[in-house]
């Protein structure tokens, strides 16, 4: 395999860190640790050599520049110039393949500032918060660099480029839903326009410099994602039983985009799971109590929808027994990755990185790593059975459910709004607030049976008007994070529990 010398430079201080973090990555990731070589000056061993010329011939000789820049600007020398400074122009006077990734900040030193410029002048640079991007980005841009340079004949998936792809086949209106919520969730930096979608979609290394969409692109934001990738879609099931056996109460087969169809997922499970409605002792307000948390139904179906395996012709699965939740995806862990170690803080190895970072950006995904964990802990606050992880031919999660009898389970799936919510008010306490919480609930169990359905609609079912449940879904946002997606006439809800 290639040798391909990569130097990291910054200024060592500000990021430590990132820096040993980005080496070992690089090192031992199994693709990129057959082809490149990272240094960083912490590694360099023992020599005569002045210790600044010794990382000035290393970035003059290497073959990629890495300069991640941040509110520091580091030591300065006789002449008022960083090491960081000195390593970016030895690159470009040896003309090195440079990548630049600046972290964002309110304040910076000027030196530092003016750093930044210079190199904004001379090659495209990206832009940061966190290590996980950080990594994201270098990943998706050494990737792009084996391929320009022919080193790897097939890319990743995600990272892959699709030559029957163009921009046409990108829907303005679904990036601009995704710039909103990356925006209010992570200050994703690039203002919505038609004309900024290829800066964007570039600032996410899902297009090339030559305007070339890669498959993460799509699957995030076509028109029709189906039309690329038949097998991308979720298909959701309700059994009768503890077992697959007839009938089927329920099923449905959600297409569109990731976001598109996790958030039909979600909508799927909760409409068919037993609720609660609870006063809060402290205030006039009240909880939807779900028997299976909401975050962990969202968590587990946005884990199998992002680290599924789109080479295979299998489908996301989602299965609601009598006794748990089984969510399947297509594919395998990522090496290194156990069964035994989801249960634990563990490394984050995304199956694809490329699509994985707009969910997180989007706030999809709350932190990486920790996704299985937190499944275990708000199943195991709720008082269920800490969920199970299976790997044969496909990767399962079950999240067990509270024992409800089979004619609840029966009633829920012939009429969700109606059924359920009768079941479930027989619960409330008998007060003057009773038909309003039931409302409540009402309304919740609708967006999410049906998560298209407007407040017109809502009002029309429930025999009061769209001011009351207009009202309604503002209470409930108390607890929820409520927002209508998308235009007036084709969006949809998207719910999430507050944290």
């Amino acid at each position: 395999m290639a040798d391909i010398k990569v130097f990291i430079s910054s200024v060592q201080r500000e990021f430590q860190e990132e820096r040993k973090n980005l080496f070992r990555y690089i090192r031992e990731d199994f693709m990129l640790g057959q082809f490149f070589h990272p240094f960083i000056f912490e590694e360099l061993p023992a020599f005569d050599n002045n210790a600044q010329q010794a990382y000035l011939t290393e970035a003059a000789q290497c073959d990629i520049y890495i300069g991640i820049f941040g509110e520091q600007y580091g030591y300065e020398d006789e002449e008022g110039i960083s090491p960081t400074e000195r390593e970016y122009d030895a690159a470009t006077i040896n003309r090195r393949h440079r990548m630049i990734y600046i972290k964002r900040a309110e304040k910076r030193n000027e030196k530092e500032q003016a750093l930044i410029r210079k190199a904004e002048h001379d090659v495209v640079r990206k832009e940061f918060s966190t290590y996980d991007e950080l990594r994201s980005a270098i990943y998706a841009s050494l990737v792009r660099y084996l391929e320009e340079k022919e080193f790897l004949r097939l890319l990743p998936f995600d990272a892959t480029i699709n030559r029957q792809a163009t921009l046409d086949d990108i829907d303005p209106e679904k990036v601009n839903t995704f710039v909103s919520l990356a925006k209010a969730k992570r200050n994703f930096p690039i203002p919505f326009s038609t004309e900024n979608i290829p800066q964007i979609l570039a600032h996410l290394d899902l297009m090339t410099t030559s305007g070339m969409l890669t498959n993460a692109a799509l699957l995030l934001f076509a028109q029709n994602p189906q039309k690329f990738f038949i097998t991308s879609e979720v298909k959701c099931a309700m059994f009768p039983s503890t077992e697959m056996t007839k009938p089927i109460l329920s099923h449905q087969v959600f297409h569109g985009s990731v976001f598109e169809m996790i958030d039909q997922a979600v909508g799927f499970v909760m409409s068919h799971i037993d609720a609660r409605v609870e006063a809060r002792t402290s205030s006039a307000s009240t909880d939807v109590v779900y028997e299976i948390p909401i975050e962990a139904v969202t968590e587990a179906i946005v884990n199998a929808v992002t680290h599924r395996d789109y080479t295979s012709n299998g489908s996301v699965q989602i299965m609601l027994f009598r006794d748990r939740l089984e969510v399947w995806n297509p594919g395998v862990l990522p090496y290194g990755l156990t069964p035994a170690k989801l249960k634990q803080i563990h490394s984050s190895i995304p199956t694809n990185p490329i699509l994985a970072n707009p969910i997180y950006l989007a706030g999809y995904i709350e932190r990486m790593g920790t996704g299985t964990t937190d499944i275990i802990s708000s199943c195991e606050n709720a008082g269920l059975k800490t969920p199970e992880f299976i790997q044969d031919e496909d990767f399962r999660v079950i999240i067990f459910r509270k024992n409800v009898t089979q004619n609840v389970t029966q009633n829920v799936t012939q009429n969700v709004t109606q059924n359920v919510t009768q079941n479930v008010t027989q619960n409330v306490t008998q007060n003057k607030g009773r038909k309003r919480n039931t409302r409540y609930l009402k309304v919740l169990k609708l967006m999410f049976a049906d998560i298209h359905i407007s407040a017109e609609d809502m009002a029309t079912k429930l025999k009061v008007t769209e001011r009351t449940i207009r009202r309604d879904i503002d209470k409930l946002r108390t607890q929820y994070e409520i927002e209508w997606i998308g235009p007036s006439k084709n969006g949809y809800w998207k719910i999430v529990l507050k944290k």
